[in-house]
This record gives C-alpha cells, sequence and structure tokens, in this order.
C-alpha cells in the first residue's frame, strides 16, 4: 500500500474529495491565490506534483489539462486589503474556504495542504506537504500558481520597474531595491515588514 492509500485509508476518505492548496503567502505584493480541486478518477492526469517542483511550461501544460479532465475546479483569492487587515495566514484560510464554497461539485472531504485547516462544516484534513503526496492538492497548487503568476505578469506592466514579472512579488533584492527608488504601490501588503518600514520613512 502506497504512502497516499494508507493516507486515505486511515481517514476513510470517501471518492468525491478536494485537495486544496494557495500560493503567495511570501510575496510582499498581489492577492494570495487558492484552488480546489476534485479530480475524476475515470480522466487521470499524469505527472501531478507539487507545483514549484514543475518547470514553467509543464505547468502551464497540466493548467489546460486539470481544468479539461477534473469533475470540479474553483480558484478563489483573498485580497491585499484582506491580507492587510486580517494577516496573511487568516486570509489563505479565508481564500481556501472560498476556493472549496465554489466548487460546483461540492466535495464529501477535503485535503488542505500544511498544518492548518479553515473554519468549516466539511469533513477534513491537512496534510504536510501534501502538494508532494495527493494528486489532487498538487492540482490545486499548480492551478492556484499558475493564476498568481499570470496575475504578477500583468501587474508589471501595470507597475513597470519593479519587476514583478520575474520575482512574482516575493523580496529579491530587486523588488527590494525598486520599492526604495520607486515607492510603494497599490498593490503591495502594507503589513509585510519591508513595505511598512519604508512607509514609515515616507
Amino acid at each position: 500500500m502506497s504512502e497516499i492509500d494508507e493516507l486515505f485509508a486511515e481517514f476513510d476518505v470517501p471518492l468525491l474529495t478536494a485537495g486544496v492548496d494557495e500560493v503567495g503567502r511570501g510575496p510582499l505584493c498581489g492577492d494570495v491565490v487558492t484552488a480546489a480541486v476534485i479530480l475524476d478518477p475515470e480522466k487521470p492526469i499524469a505527472g501531478l506534483n507539487d507545483s514549484k517542483k514543475l518547470s514553467e511550461k509543464r505547468r502551464e501544460a497540466l493548467f489546460i489539462e486539470i481544468k479539461d479532465k477534473a469533475l470540479s475546479f474553483c480558484i478563489a483569492r483573498a485580497s491585499v486589503a484582506e491580507i492587510d487587515e486580517l494577516n496573511i495566514l487568516q486570509a489563505s484560510l479565508l481564500a481556501m474556504h472560498r476556493a472549496v464554497a465554489g466548487l460546483t461539485v461540492q466535495p464529501e472531504f477535503v485535503l488542505v495542504d500544511g498544518n492548518h485547516l479553515p473554519s468549516w462544516s466539511y469533513r477534513a484534513q491537512a496534510v504536510v506537504k501534501g502538494d508532494s503526496r495527493v494528486p489532487a492538492i498538487a492540482a490545486a497548487s499548480i492551478l492556484a500558481k499558475v493564476s498568481r503568476d499570470r496575475e504578477m505578469a500583468e501587474m508589471d506592466v501595470l507597475y513597470p520597474g519593479y519587476g514583478m514579472a520575474g520575482h512574482k512579488g516575493y523580496p529579491t533584492k530587486v523588488h527590494l531595491a525598486a520599492l526604495k527608488s520607486l515607492g510603494v504601490t497599490p498593490i503591495h501588503r502594507r503589513s509585510y515588514a519591508p513595505v511598512r518600514a519604508i512607509l514609515e520613512a515616507e
């Protein structure tokens, strides 16, 4: 019995199970994006894995295949304002809640990447490193990452000079230098220390 089969047996996981993951807790700007996916056992998808372990080209191809073959999927988010108001963990859990609620087929069980669960009525289990262990969570991580990466490329056009298409909002040297020289944009998270420090210095 594989590790995943043992996990499903341990928690008596039924067939109609959603995998949930988020992308974007670490960046200094942009929404945190989540996805929920219920895979179709009659339409297997080869090569599902943690989105960070896949090439951009492979993620893009799987993004299309997941949307085509999944029984149901939903991509959701929590805004920069919600992140600043609630904190990133609570905003991530809120976005996960929205992703599952947005599924056209409601799951009987939910598997969530990480070690925190949203406050909801679903039978659920948090799975550490679930994006590498559970295909449905891996699928969710791919949908969330491709969606967010595309949005950051769009933000790069709206806010040129910050390099968002490259670093995706993470606090790289390029990003931090641009923040100091160009200032804080409306999509930056004001509750994050590097952004807050620049605002306080103004």
